[in-house]
Formats: structure tokens, sequence, C-alpha cells
């Protein structure tokens, strides 16, 4: 009996004495109040990439040039170091590209720290852009809004299957015509033109897994808040641990028609190791 108190002592004497793995925590400074946020280490290429753009100061002086209500604050443009007021922006990058890194759970949630990148269109293989990243601010969805996203969702990568099978096939006046109707959202004609080569789409809309919500997925987003429609689409690397009140602030500034703020949001981002 003596040996085996001894035994769970000396467990709880170990495990006490055991130190917590060390976080990577970002530090992002702004007008409003500063903002923390956990890197995640299973996606190591973007942990490792933005820990050595902070160290180099990359982000320092730039904007949130993007913000929207209900969804998300973006960031990370360096062409907005020296932006003038009104200046569109969101095409300032590195040179080069993260590979798309993928764990299904870490969700869109109301907090998550992700990076920005360009369209299915011309980016199929979801590369991160290396700068530039977002913050989720979300809503609470009913699971009827959510059926609407997973509706939605498999409309988008039709399309995107439309034109990749209209470019193999050489089929340009079609693509011209397909793409100006994607830009005018004229879903009445995009809807045609699919049906027009219904199997070939749906077989390879099979293909790719199509995009169904978890159980967890919609407890998370009828509770939490978040934004679903991007899951399995861009890289979700981090999530605030403190100041989402801060980003609350920030996502309702007021902006202009390209969702800029009017008055810019400037940031300064360092790492802050856990000790």
């Amino acid at each position: 009996m003596k040996n085996t108190i001894f035994l769970v002592i000396l467990v709880i004497l170990l495990a006490a004495c055991t130190p917590k793995p060390k976080q990577t925590l970002v530090e992002i400074s702004t007008p409003y109040g500063n903002i923390v946020v956990k890197l995640y280490d299973s996606t190591a290429k973007h942990k490792a990439n933005f820990i050595k753009l902070a160290e180099k100061g990359y982000f320092n002086g730039t904007l949130f040039h993007r913000v929207i209500k209900n969804f998300m604050i973006q960031g990370g443009d360096p062409s907005s170091k020296n932006a003038i007021p009104g200046q569109l922006l969101g095409d300032g990058d590195t040179t080069y590209t993260i590979p798309f890194e993928y764990v299904a759970s870490y969700l869109h949630k109301r907090g998550a720290f992700a990076a920005a990148r360009e369209g299915d269109d011309v980016n199929p293989l979801k590369a991160s852009s290396a700068s530039q990243f977002y913050i989720v601010q979300g809503k609470v969805f009913t699971n009827d809004e959510l059926d609407a996203v997973e509706l939605k969702v498999e409309r988008r990568t039709k399309q995107y299957i439309m034109m990749d099978l209209l470019k193999k096939e050489g089929k340009e006046d079609e693509l011209k015509a397909f793409t100006q109707m994607a830009d005018k959202r004229d879903t009445a004609n995009i809807r045609l033109m699919i049906n027009k080569y219904r199997n070939a789409v749906d077989a390879q809309y099979m293909r790719t897994k199509p995009f169904k919500l978890t159980a967890e997925q919609r407890r998370v987003y009828t509770t939490i808040r978040g934004t679903p429609h991007l899951d399995g689409a861009y890289t979700v690397f981090g999530e605030v641990v403190s100041g989402m009140e801060i980003v609350d602030q920030i996502a309702v500034v007021e902006t202009d028609s390209n969702d800029r703020p009017i008055q810019d949001i400037r940031l300064k981002i360092k790492i802050v190791n856990d000790k």
C-alpha cells in the first residue's frame, strides 16, 4: 500500500514538473489595442513563413485593408504601407506562395487566423499568399442557412470545374461567355451552360469530395460564429487567444465601396514566445 501511495505521489510530482509545450504567439498592435494569436504547429510551413516575415518587420506599417462586418478583417498587403486614401488594395504580396496545408479540425470559427489567396480559377491548388492574412469574426448560422452554404459551395465548385473543362477542350468562345456570366453572377445562364455539360461536370464534382458540413462544424457555426463556406478552401494556421473585442471594433468601422476602412488602421506585428 505504501509503495502504491509513493508511486501516485511520484507521478503527480513528475506531471507538475514537466514543462508545458511552448506556444508561438503573435502580437498584432493596432490603434484600437492588441490582438494576440497562437500559431499552430501542424501548419508548419505557414507558421515558419509568418515568423520569418514578422521578425524582419515585414508587416509593420501595413493596414487592415479589407474589413467586412460579420465576416473577417484582412491585412498583410505590403503595398498598403504607402497607399494613398481610396487606393484599391489587396494585390500586394511577396514573390512566392505557401502550399495549402489543410487540417480538417481547424475550422473557420470566430477568431480563426488564416491565409488569404487567389481564387480557384487561377489557383486550383489553393496555394496561400505568403503575407496576406485574415481574422474571422463571422456570424451565427441556422441549420437552414448552413444547408444553403453547402449548396452555394457546390455551385461555385461546379463553376470552376466548368471553366477548366472548357479550357481543356479549347472552347474559347464558350469559356469567355461563361466567365462573363460568372462575373455578372448570371445564375440562370450559368445553370443552362452547366446543364449542357452536366454529365462531365457532375462526374468531376463527385471526384472532388463534395462539400458537406460535419456535425461538429454545424455545432460550431450554430453556436460560436464563423464563416463555414471557407472550410477546406483556405489554410487556417492559428487562432486569436486574446483581443477578439479589438477584432469586433475593427470589423464595424466605416469602409468605402472596396471594403477598405475610411480611416487607416495601421498595424505592427511581433512574435511573443510563451515562457
